[in-house]
């Protein structure tokens, strides 16, 4: 029995073929043992196969043995299932089961499930060369989750949140490293996108920037679009006249990528981009057309890199194309520089203000920072300004803005008596100092103006170009330009003569002379009604009129007046620093002299409180009515004409307003015609020396220093201008070594002073009593005393009688003087005729009798006495 097993095992590992029940005996094995040449040499597994391991399967077969002798292998055919199998088949079964059920009962995660790693290629691929592959997803493990639909939604589309890898961006970022993107300050300005809507708005910006050469142009693609970059620049008409550098920043897998990955990646790539470029400012669209993880990773990134970012607003083709002509320098202080409204709303002028305010609420801001509003308000203030002042929200509340920062500040003033010239100028001027000299502005506004709807892209353009220009040469007239007017008068500063513009003229195709067309041109001129200061020359002024105001006005001599008196005085004392620097203004000069920046209505006006109003002849109650019944009162209509022309605010664009591509390049100052306080053309030399001539001659009689004082100039101030206190003696320009050796800290009155009256004699007596005093001698103090009590009582007696005498004779007097002079009686004051009888008492002028009096009536109608210059 134990050989017939072996037998069995040994043809069951043979495994050639299947027994057929007719050789299923025992003698089949023994045939097989006997002849079969690998019986002996392999297992039978087959054979076990076939029969179970059963003794008594094997007698049965014992029993059914066949005489043959001739043992034929059947051919193959399939195995038949045996028990065992089944038995495995089911275990497994029951398996796959019980780890369906553990897997089904494992809790949901509170983030997704990641998906396996994709298999990168070792060749680099780029984004837009060839096509992206679809990662394999997940399958579904939380029972809460529905089941995709047909058509995924977007949030189930963004699913993969692997490594973020950039094929294509590394090999445009090297070719541009010729265009010194290693240092910090170079020309290098980037335009950012994630979507094809918002590149097509930035596209055309973009190729008109790279076409003025000012500054080297690049655009970054980054977001979830997979559209090839060629076909990008094909969509929207990029040729080769485009000069921009194109970079594709988009990571791997974005169409598919999650909304974190995605912000992740821009943040990457603009770090990347800052490494290899460092550009100067970043500009992308409006946040409304851009993608959310686009347009927060572009504003963290930008605030933490230092980078300044413009957003421009919609439909910026249209009207912002003008930032296309500014620099890389001027478009890096889009973010830093600030604007300040400064308005000074007189008395009675609620409508005037109201229609200034509501301009200044519609004008277009493109996005930017709304200016900072200062009003100054008087004592009384009117019921419609109060009641608009109440409603007033600046800046407008921004619906998607979680909070709302006031952003005016009114200053109402206390006293109702009117402000003398100096306390006027100081309160104004003092109305705002600039946190930062370099980047904070103040705009002066009148209550008269009113201002166009694109006064601020006019204000913008300019200040960037002129300020903060970092590729124009700096010469001397962007040193010294001071400000920027919105305002194009039409008068000379003293209102005597009409004011022309320059023209700028050339010659025609046919060689003709053109009669000349508008430019924009420098005057030396101060503006009240519409115009912006800048930060730095603002606090040069404050330097300024602090000395100024400081000086003696006993000691001082009187200055003509340059300016008329129907505009602020303040001016007076800018335009004394104008000069004496070289400033100047840029003025506005446009094709159509009917449209401007900032319109000024004169139908309500209203002069300065600190100037008062000259009284008419029947005011002042000196006019006699003629009684001659043949006066036929002539009157010249001329006298009633306006002298202020009013033109209408410009509505079009401000791309239309400035030079065509074909007409050159932005103008610099130095190209632009230089206007003297007077209107008269100078070169360049000749206005600097009329600066010099005046500062050395204001230091002489103004400031009354000495020829040996040496001004030092220091930034943003104006001491230079000014003796100094320790080094020079303000008092008839005398220095220390002039004062008496004994007496260090006194005065002495010059050689050539003459003693004319006895006001002067006590005046002297007490000067020598005081110089006694310091020397330690005592002596004659009382004998000075004596003659001033005696002079104040002799005083108060002559002017007593000398007002009855003068009411007595007043008419008489002024018909003297018709007579004697051939002036009317109206035009002779009765204060100037009183001098006479005083002069001729002194006896000591060495002027004729009526050219003192000539003198006195002309100082009396000069508006200097009242104006203190």
């Amino acid at each position: 029995m134990a050989e017939k097993d072996n037998l069995k095992r040994r043809y069951e590992h043979l495994s050639l073929q299947p027994v057929n029940e007719e050789t299923s005996s025992l003698d089949t094995l023994d045939l097989v043992h006997d002849f079969h040449p690998l019986a002996n040499k392999s297992s039978m597994s087959l054979f076990g196969r076939i029969f179970a391991d059963d003794e008594e399967l094997g007698k049965k077969d014992d029993d059914r043995r066949s005489g043959r002798t001739n043992l034929q292998i059947p051919a193959w055919s399939a195995r038949k299932p045996t028990p065992w199998r089944r038995r495995r088949v089911l275990y497994g079964l029951i398996a796959c089961i019980a780890l369906y059920l553990f897997v089904k009962n494992i809790p949901e995660p509170d983030h997704p499930p990641v998906s396996f790693r994709p298999q990168y290629s070792t060749s680099p691929r780029g984004v837009a060369n060839s096509p992206q592959k679809k990662p394999k997803t997940v399958p579904e493990t939380s029972a809460q989750k529905p089941p995709l639909p047909d058509e995924p939604l977007e949030v189930e589309k963004h699913y993969y949140d692997g490594p973020i890898r950039f094929y294509s961006l590394a090999a445009s970022l090297y070719a541009v490293s010729r265009l010194r993107g290693q240092f910090e300050l170079n020309r290098n300005v980037l335009f950012v996108a994630s979507n094809l809507r918002s590149a097509s708005e930035l596209i055309p910006i973009a190729c008109e920037m790279a076409t003025w050469d000012r500054n080297d142009v690049h655009f970054a693609v980054m977001g979830r679009d997979d559209l090839d970059l060629d076909d990008v620049k094909l969509v929207n008409g990029v040729d080769e006249e485009c000069k921009v550098n194109w970079h594709d920043a988009r990571p791997d897998f974005s169409p598919w990528s999650t909304d974190f990955r995605m912000e992740v990646s821009v943040a990457a790539a603009l770090g990347h981009i800052q490494t290899f470029m460092h550009p100067q400012v970043v500009i992308m669209d409006d946040h409304s057309r851009e993608d959310a993880f686009f347009t927060k990773a572009i504003r963290a990134k930008t605030s933490e890199l230092g980078q300044s970012v413009i957003e421009l607003p919609k439909d910026a083709s249209e009207k912002m194309m003008w930032i296309a002509r500014l620099d890389s320098g001027s478009l890096a202080a889009w973010q830093t520089s600030y604007v300040d409204i400064l308005i000074h709303a007189p008395t009675r002028s609620s409508g005037s203000l109201i229609r200034l305010l509501r301009s200044i609420e519609s004008a277009d801001y493109f996005g930017h920072r709304r200016p900072h509003l200062t009003i100054e308000l008087p004592a009384e203030i009117d019921p419609p300004t109060r009641k608009y002042l109440d409603g007033l929200v600046w800046p407008p509340v921004d619906p998607s803005a979680a909070s709302h920062t006031s952003q005016v500040t009114l200053r109402h003033r206390i006293p109702r008596r009117a402000s003398t010239v100096e306390e006027a100028s100081i309160r104004h001027v003092e109305s705002f100092y600039p946190a930062r000299p370099a980047d904070s502005h103040v705009l002066i506004l009148s209550p008269q103006v009113e201002l166009s709807p694109i006064y601020f892209h006019f204000l913008m353009y300019h200040l960037l170009e002129y300020k903060y220009v970092s590729t124009a040469p700096v010469s001397s007239e962007l040193k010294s330009l001071m400000g920027l007017s919105l305002e194009l008068p039409n008068m000379h500063l003293n209102e005597s003569l009409m004011f022309n513009p320059p023209m700028i003229r050339s010659k025609t195709q046919k060689g003709e002379d053109n009669p000349g067309e508008p430019t924009p041109f420098l005057w030396q001129a101060p503006n009240s009604n519409a115009a912006l200061y800048f930060g730095d020359k603002w606090v040069e002024f404050h330097s300024f009129l602090t000395s100024r105001v400081s000086l003696d006005p006993a000691q001082t001599p009187e200055r003509p007046n340059l300016i008329s008196r129907m505009y602020p005085s303040w001016l007076e004392y800018i335009l004394e620093l104008m000069r004496a620097r070289g400033y100047t203004l840029l003025y506005p000069n446009f094709p159509s002299d009917r449209q401007s920046v900032a319109t000024v209505h004169y139908e309500l006006f209203h002069p300065p409180e600190e100037i008062s109003k000259p009284k008419s002849s029947t005011e002042s109650g000196t006019s006699i009515p003629s009684l001659d019944p043949r006066e036929t009162f002539p009157t010249d209509p001329n006298s009633h004409r306006p002298k202020h022309s009013e033109s209408t605010p410009l509505k079009t664009k401000l791309i239309s307003l400035l030079p065509s591509r074909d007409r050159g390049t932005v103008r610099e100052l130095s190209d632009l015609p230089l206007l003297s306080h007077e209107g008269n053309e100078l070169s360049t030399e000749i206005f600097k020396s009329f600066a010099h001539s005046f500062s050395s001659d204001f230091r002489r009689e103004v400031s009354l220093c000495s020829a040996t004082y040496k001004p030092k100039v220091e930034p943003m101030k104006a001491d230079d201008l000014f003796c100094d206190n320790n080094n020079e003696a303000k008092a008839g320009g005398l220095s220390l070594g002039d004062l008496n050796s004994d007496q260090p800290f006194a005065w002495r009155p010059p050689k050539s002073t003459q003693m004319v009256n006895d006001d002067d004699e006590i005046r002297q007596s007490e000067f020598e009593a005081h110089l006694n005093r310091q020397a330690g001698k005592k002596g004659e103090e009382k004998d000075v005393d004596r003659k001033a009590n005696e002079k104040e009582d002799g005083d108060e007696k002559s002017e007593n009688m000398k007002a009855v005498e003068g009411k007595a004779k007043s008419r008489d007097s002024l018909k003297k003087a018709e007579k004697e002079q051939g002036v009317g009686v109206e035009d002779v004051d009765v204060k100037s005729t009183k001098s006479e009888p005083k002069e001729e008492s002194v006896g000591k002028s060495d002027k004729p009798k009526n050219q003192v009096a000539g003198k006195e009536i002309t100082e009396e109608k000069s508006p200097s006495r009242d104006r203190g210059w």
